[in-house]
């Protein structure tokens, strides 16, 4: 009875000093987690000596030590240990392998990743403990990012702001690790322009260039933008409230606002199960595209090992699922030893189709789900917002391998044959929309085919997708409504459906604040940059808004102010216009009331 008393004393004093604990908790473990994250950076962003390798190692242990001392801290104040220990696996599983280490190191004298490290044959066995330690830091920290995402449903911010801010700093992050002194392969930092520049394009999924990626980057710098390539074409906000949904298992009614405003999802009930089928769906087409690029290189490219060859395999893989259009190859595709590699320019070509088609419409064409529906009932059809996205891209992928195929017969591809000018065309037209990947010299396009290639890319990819533009299904309902106005009709029919007035108010806001930034960024291009000539400069510009990453080779000549300039072209084109607007925009539309009709002159 005594015992009793004093456990439920016990108990009080802890509920009691329950919320002002947790706080201190929170507050430590936010210090650790940047002091930890902190080390890392130096870790990996500069050349340590082996006694600040030491130091490394300590500090590391410090952090880890704060970790295990406020997860055991945790679960004493829980009051419900196994309770809690069950509702966060995975950091018990963390906090597991470090005090395993930690009790073999200081029980048997022997670390647990050193037993490993001897049974695999290897030397380094201190590079191996701190990577080993990197990588428990990194998990921790990440975890931890991924906890405090759960609080973002409960800020009181709209899903456009948030959107936009994750961008915005996932980009200033990158930024900021492209200048350690070890992502360059020269001397030094790289400047914060250039760094900020690479940064956006490679986040932003755009492509353009200032500096030589292949040569002035080590595999360190080229892993990072490799990473911003991947976060930024699915979104820093989806990364994060995907590995939310395995830590918990509800979704807020937010984070499925979040979700369908994101992906484009047509429902609330869709957008609870579309992020994780889009993270599934996105590594798996990567992989695949990976494989069939590993072998598809051909003869021409020669490299140092098997590893090498399975790293330009994934990256190119991602580049071009994610319409990034960034490549290891000094002149991107047209590089002498891989411009006639016409097999794997078709499976970067259709990878980027799959990328420039939309999570959404991917999910309708080839979900098992979807595929198992068809079978039992044959007249099941696409959803309308598919059959626009892809019967448009395939119009506009055959519209434009013909022109660039006549365009260009006797110019850029003068030295190839029939076949491979076809092939050419394809990947120069699937690409225009999307990815800056090049297997022709874009500078000595004809004016006429760097015209239509603008128009190609600000048209762009499909909604829902990781490509840019005003998107297909913009261009259709604007064209489809000219159609109705031309014959008379006063509302606009798509297979035997009518699309709401506020649809095409939609479209046409995203026209108007699109080809407006284009504008207003290519004035500014011609004021900064005089000498050179303004299809250029709007070719760049297009490029940039559009997140497409074509060039005709002036980008990295381009003055500072222009390549600011540029930088957020290629920030609102990837977060959208539209998005960007309502993100500013805080008054409410009400049809409580309705004015009176009245008639203007128009054309």
């Amino acid at each position: 009875m005594l015992r009793k008393h004093w456990v439920e004393k016990i108990n009080n004093k802890l509920y009691d000093s329950q919320s002002n604990v947790n706080l201190v908790l929170t507050v430590v473990e936010f210090l650790a987690s940047v002091a930890g994250a902190g080390v890392l950076v130096f870790g990996f962003g500069y050349k340590e000596t082996s006694a600040e390798a030491e130091k490394l190692t300590e500090a590391l242990d410090v952090v880890f030590g704060v970790f295990v001392a406020v997860f055991f801290l945790r679960v004493f104040y829980s009051l419900k240990a196994w309770t809690y220990i069950k509702e966060n696996k995975f950091e018990t599983f963390l906090i597991t392998l470090i005090l395993t280490n930690v009790i073999t190191n200081y029980l048997f004298d022997s670390f647990l990743v050193r037993t490993v490290f001897d049974l695999l044959k290897l030397s380094d066995f201190k590079g191996f403990y701190i990577f080993s330690e990197s990588v428990y830091i990194l998990t921790i920290v990440g975890y931890k990012l991924v906890v405090a995402s759960m609080s973002i449903p409960r800020l009181n911010i709209r899903p456009p702001t948030l959107f936009i801010l994750s961008f915005g700093i996932l980009i200033l992050c990158g930024a900021g690790l492209l200048m350690l002194p070890t992502m360059t392969v020269h001397p030094g930092s790289m400047s914060f322009t250039d760094a900020l520049f690479t940064s956006a394009s490679a986040t932003c999924v755009t492509g353009l260039i200032v500096v030589d990626t292949a040569t002035y980057f080590t595999i360190r710098g080229q892993v990072v933008i490799l990473i911003l390539i991947q976060v930024g074409g699915l979104g820093l906000l989806a990364f994060a409230l995907f590995f939310a949904q395995f830590i918990r298992k509800n979704v807020s009614l937010k984070e499925q606002v979040l979700i369908q405003d994101f992906f484009s999802s047509d429902s609330l009930y869709s957008a609870k199960r579309i992020l994780r089928q889009v993270v599934t769906l996105t590594l798996g087409i990567e992989a695949i595209s990976a494989v069939l690029i590993y072998y598809s290189w051909g003869n021409g490219v020669e490299f140092i090992s098997t590893g090498q060859k399975v790293y330009f395999s994934v990256f190119h893989a991602i580049s071009a699922f994610c319409n990034a259009g960034f490549s290891l190859f000094s002149n991107n595709l047209f590089e002498s030893s891989i411009r006639h590699a016409y097999l794997m320019q078709v499976v970067v070509a259709v990878t980027v189709i799959f990328g420039g088609l939309g999570f959404t419409v991917i999910e309708d064409l080839f979900s098992p789900k979807k595929l198992r529906e068809r079978l039992r009932k044959p007249w099941m059809d696409w959803r309308l917002s598919t059959k626009v996205a892809v019967y448009v891209s395939a119009f506009l992928i055959v519209l434009g391998t013909v022109i660039i195929f006549i365009l260009e017969f006797d110019n850029t591809m003068d030295t190839l044959n029939v076949g491979e000018k076809m092939v050419a065309s394809f990947f120069q037209s699937v690409v225009a929309r999307t990815a800056g990947f090049n297997s022709v010299d874009i500078g000595g396009m004809r004016n006429a085919t760097l015209i239509f290639v603008v128009v190609l890319m600000f048209i762009g990819a499909s909604s829902g997708s990781v490509g840019g533009g005003i998107k297909t299904s913009t261009f259709y309902l604007i064209s489809v409504s000219a159609l109705a106005t031309i014959r008379g009709k006063s509302r606009i029919e798509i297979g035997k459906r009518e699309i709401p007035k506020t649809l095409l108010f939609k479209a046409l806001s995203v026209f108007f604040f699109a080809s407006t930034i284009i504008m207003i960024s290519l004035f500014l291009l011609a004021f900064f940059e005089p000498e050179i000539s303004v299809i250029h400069l709007a070719f760049e510009e297009v490029s940039a808004f559009a997140t497409v990453g074509l060039s005709t080779g002036i980008t990295s000549a381009l003055s500072e102010p222009s390549k600011y300039i540029l930088i957020i072209s290629m920030f609102l084109g990837r977060v959208g216009t539209l998005t960007f607007v309502l993100s500013l925009s805080n008054s409410a539309y009400t049809k409580t009331y309705k004015y009176p009709s009245t008639s203007m002159m128009v054309g």
